[in-house]
């Protein structure tokens, strides 16, 4: 696969976002770009941004923050280690999303014990808690 680093190499958010395996799907990129989770160099963007190496890229999906900078453009999707030469995380980020993983790990959630519709003896638990 031909990745492209130098400067003057563009691409469309909604694609490079696809190209880096961030999104499994390029309407899943485009979504979130749409819905504002995608920032690039601190500016909300559209899907029709053109985004070049050096650009500084936030991308807030999937329970996860990245910080990023774009390091090389690719003209289609490749394999992952490929994708992983697009773009450089900063510590910040990858310290963030470590610490975010083991407050999840560690963090027992209360719904996750729910599954599918309450039971009788739930519904009545719930009508006496709420009176």
């Amino acid at each position: 696969m031909n990745v492209s680093f130098e400067a003057d190499a563009r691409q469309r958010i909604d694609k490079w976002l696809w190209c880096a395996r961030f999104f499994k799907t390029r309407s899943l990129a485009a979504e979130a770009v749409e819905r504002g989770r995608v920032e690039v160099n601190g500016q909300p963007c559209k899907n029709s941004r053109e985004v070049r190496p050096g650009d500084r890229v936030s991308i807030d999906a999937y329970q996860q923050q990245w910080e990023l900078v774009i390091k090389g453009i690719a003209p289609a999707r490749g394999p992952a280690p490929v994708a992983q030469t697009l773009y450089e995380e900063s510590e910040e980020s990858r310290a963030r999303r470590a610490a975010e993983a083991e407050r999840r790990r560690l963090h027992h959630e209360p719904s996750a014990e729910l599954h599918g519709r309450p039971t009788k003896r739930d519904r009545r638990r719930i009508q006496d808690l709420k009176g």
